[in-house]
């Protein structure tokens, strides 16, 4: 094999790993106390994002607090350095989409939900 060849074939190994790192350094990055999802049973006539139907993969914290015994979701740690922020998912997305779906149902603090019938608040919250 020629030297340029190798040297082009390393060259694109290096980036590939240094690509490959960098999506996975993210999760592993976390400090503090964990931000929770938490469904809180309410009863209310006013609107609610219907979201009984919804994907776990799309909404992983959403699903985690309805289905879990005590309401509360799976933590997410943020990192000091706002570098996990645009790389990893987070509940603080999950409330920005339920925002858009239904603006009348959601504030950016909170939101209310339906699940099989029963109507819950949902915010976020720091354990």
């Amino acid at each position: 094999m020629r030297r340029v060849t190798r040297n082009l074939v390393v060259a694109v190994a290096l980036v590939v790993v240094a690509l490959l790192a960098l999506g996975a350094l993210p999760s592993y990055l976390g400090t503090g106390d964990p931000y929770y999802l938490t469904a809180e049973p309410i009863e209310t006539d006013e609107p609610a994002i219907d979201v009984t139907n919804v994907s776990e993969r799309r909404y992983p914290y959403l699903v985690g607090a309805l289905t879990s015994d005590d309401r509360r979701s799976t933590g997410y740690q943020t990192d000091p350095y706002g570098i996990k922020e645009p790389f990893t998912h987070s509940p603080f997305d999950e409330m920005g989409s339920l925002v858009q779906q239904r603006p009348e149902a959601a504030t950016t603090e909170t939101a209310r939900v339906r699940y099989e019938g029963e109507t819950y608040r949902v915010e976020v919250v720091r354990a």
